[in-house]
């Protein structure tokens, strides 16, 4: 086996696996290092796959190396290894910090048992980075990439901006939870953008799918098509499955038929619990169900066993042995109430059984009690079902965890109901030989079916498959949006120009308003209950010629002038002052070279902007390096701004508190009890008023989707800012000033 610095192979596309963990885990021994298959659902579903296939794993062996050690080989290896070499600091904050302090307990919906420490995050995103410039060693133009878990949900924003054309998948193996919990995490957007960089997203059931599209809806503004699973994300459109993942079925039913009788399960009638030590498995609330079954039900005492195996997991963590502490309290409390001289009710394994001897286990089990308080699927429970060659036994599956969406023929319960799966548990015990037959033979039909290769196969052709479309907005959007919204008599439209209104151009003289724009923005101005206004960096005047309307209020450079019917012309009192000093920065501009390669200065009265699209990109950064010391330099703020730097006097004035000038200058100081307010803007600029109109309106970011907005939500061009003007200018059936306008808004 190699340390793949790239891709071996040659022709078709491959599969480039991305996980926390490769599929083996290295360790110091006298010998040096050896190593030992990984445990865990996500290595049993996709080993196999790259052995089939051929292709890369990337992931992390499981300890530090050390600069001079290499990971030994295991004989003829079927795929490539990119062996991620994590620092003792990184696997501190990333993996046990970020990873499993705060993820995991938050996307169980146990927000309780998380921490929120910055440094973890940070250093989660650093290594998300890492796994991010693996992926483009190893992989091809062709290649699917496919990103697994809660520990990368960052990789994939990160591997589209170097491989921009890059197929990319993720699949998330355990919950997604409900937005009241998800947006408890301070980093929830810069998750939700991570996975979104993705062609496509896997959960295994549609309650995790629609958690999800629920958050990226009210958290990043993003349009959701529930009817199709697509996400519009800026110019990108994400389809959204539902995969429910399956086991090796065939390896378990052979093991099961093969393998001897183990002596934990030759005498009284056993009840299992299979799990690795973790609190989300509901270990303690299992043991205090099986009590209480032997209080309600004392026949069973001296005839049925608890049999709980428990794999070590995490023993580093301080919340892992104090659970193992509870648990064997728990095991010493049940026994000593109940045990006699020749039975104990519970026997407490806490340590890992082979493949062979576990199938053996499930296979002589009468009942399986798989109780998780939350679980993304659990494969135990689909382990035991397969196991089942014998004289069938009873499933009870826990309503919270994934796999109870498709296993309706085993025993639900609710594991936080001592008394509900204890009656399950007598049910159990007591159901005669048809109905356990007719119960495990659907089970096992279904899991035979939809085995792990049934999965891979589902999941990889829906990557494969053309990319996902969604449909053009519609009056249905909109109504959607704004229909509970607007409910005051007037509405007061804030409109950006560049970007917004029209497209971005090389030269703002080029950025002409369209007649379709020109038309629906009139329709808008002509009802009697609309106000519009266009706030804009350009000069006041400039701006009010460029849209030509003279019904409108104009602000031009940012809110420092404003002009409009019913108001006050309105000039800041540092404008003054501010425009005799701009004079001195463009000359101090042109002094530093700046210019060069296509770059130029607008002089905008008390603001400018340095423009550099016209340069090429790999001079960006130390231009703009320069005009942000000369601008900062000259008593000026420097503003990013498309492709552009803006030059604002420090006067702490922007456009949200242009707006509010208008607003309140209109509507008087008790504005918000009179109108409502809708703000569409593209730019940075246009984020200190979305900043400042959070809760008070609606706000529309434009563009696409690369940095996070304050907005409440995202257009993805101009076509749909027209679509959205011509949608309020049409409301109520009022008909646009010269009739109908065409397709851009209609009812689909």
């Amino acid at each position: 086996m190699s340390q793949a610095e790239g891709w071996s192979g040659s022709g078709a596309s491959g599969v480039v696996i991305v996980s926390n963990r490769l599929p083996f885990t290295i360790h110091r021994s006298a010998r040096g290092l050896e190593r030992a298959p990984s445990a865990g659902g996500l290595i049993t579903a996709l080993e196999p796959v790259l052995r089939k296939r051929g292709g890369t794993w990337v992931g992390w062996p499981g300890i530090e190396l050390k600069r001079d050690e290499e990971i030994p080989s295991d004989g003829e290896q079927p795929y490539e290894i990119q062996a991620l070499r994590l620092t003792d600091r990184e696997i501190t904050h990333y993996v046990h910090g970020f990873s499993n302090r705060t993820l995991w307990p938050l996307m169980h919906s146990l927000p309780a048992r998380a921490r929120f420490d910055r440094k973890d995050f940070d250093v989660y995103e650093q290594v998300n980075q890492r796994f991010a410039n693996a992926i483009a060693m190893c992989s091809r133009a062709q290649d699917l990439v496919w990103i697994h878990d809660f520990h990368l949900m960052m990789a994939p924003s990160q591997v589209r901006l170097t491989m921009p054309d890059a197929r990319l998948a993720f699949f998330l193996h355990i919950p997604f939870p409900p937005y009241d919990i998800f947006r408890l995490l301070p980093w929830d957007r810069e998750l939700l953008r991570g996975m979104l960089d993705c062609n496509l997203i896997g959960f295994h059931v549609d309650g995790y799918a629609q958690n999800f599209l629920d958050c990226v809806e009210r958290r990043l503004g993003s349009r959701v098509d529930r009817e199709n699973m697509v996400v519009e994300h800026g110019d990108r459109v994400v389809q959204v499955g539902v995969f429910p993942i399956g086991i090796a079925y065939g390896d378990f039913e052979r093991r099961a038929r093969e393998t001897a009788s183990q002596p934990e399960t030759q005498s009284e009638r056993v009840v299992l619990g299979v799990d690795r030590l973790d609190y989300t498995k509901g270990i303690p609330e299992r043991i205090r169900a099986f009590e209480r079954l032997l209080e309600l039900h004392p026949r069973h005492r001296e005839k049925v066993v608890l049999l709980q195996l428990a794999v070590p997991s995490r023993s580093q963590v301080a919340e892992y042995r104090a659970l193992k502490r509870e648990i064997d309290e728990l095991v010493g409390q049940v026994n000593g109430r109940f045990a006699t001289a020749t039975w104990s009710p519970i026997r407490y394994l806490y340590r890992s059984l082979s493949q062979d001897k576990l199938a053996a286990i499930y296979r002589d089990a009468d009942i399986a009690l798989v109780t998780p308080l939350r679980d993304g699927m659990n494969l135990v429970a689909k382990e035991y079902v397969a196991s089942q060659v014998l004289d069938p036994g009873v499933l009870i599956l826990s309503r919270l965890a994934g796999a109870a969406e498709t296993m309706r023929e085993a025993l639900l319960v609710n594991p936080y109901n001592a008394d509900e799966t204890a009656e399950a548990l007598n049910r159990a015990i007591d159901m005669e030989e048809p109905e356990r037959r007719t119960r495990m033979e659907a089970l096992r039909r279904r899991e035979q079916r939809d085995d792990v290769e049934a999965w891979v196969h589902a999941f990889l052709s829906t990557a494969e498959e053309s990319r996902a479309a969604i449909n053009p907005l519609s009056v249905h959007d909109f109504e959607a949006w704004l229909g509970p919204y607007l409910t005051r008599p007037r509405l007061a439209l804030f409109l950006d120009y560049d970007g917004t209104l029209t497209e971005i151009c090389e030269h703002p003289a080029k950025a002409l308003l369209s007649d379709a724009m020109r038309k629906v923005v009139e329709g808008c101005a002509a009802r009697d209950d609309t106000d519009v206004a266009v706030i804009s960096g350009r000069k006041l005047d400039n701006v009010a010629e460029m849209v030509g309307h003279p019904g409108l209020t104009y602000a031009g450079n940012h809110g420092l002038e404003i002009r409009g019917p019913d108001i006050e012309d309105f000039a800041h009192e540092d404008l003054t002052h501010y425009q005799a000093r701009t004079a001195e920065l463009v000359a101090a501009l042109d002094v530093a070279e700046v210019h060069a390669d296509g770059a130029w200065t607008e002089a905008k009265g008390p603001t400018l902007t340095y423009h550099y699209r016209g340069v090429p990109p790999d001079r960006w950064p130390a231009l703009i390096k320069r005009a942000e010391r000369i601008i900062t330099a000259a008593g000026f703020q420097a503003r990013p701004a498309h492709c552009a730097l803006e030059a604002r006097p420090p006067i702490g004035w922007d456009k949200g508190r242009a707006v509010l000038h208008v607003l309140r200058e209109r509507y008087g100081p008790s504005w918000s009890q009179k109108v409502r307010v809708i703000y569409v803007g593209d730019d940075q600029t246009d984020e200190d008023a979305f900043r400042f109109l959070a809760g008070l309106a609606m706000t529309f970011r434009v563009g696409p989707a690369d940095t996070l907005t304050a907005a409440t939500r995202r257009l993805p061009n101009v076509s749909a800012v027209q679509a959205l003007i011509e949608w309020l200018a049409q409301r109520d059936g009022w008909p646009l000033p010269s009739g109908p306008l065409g397709p851009a808004c209609r009812g689909r």
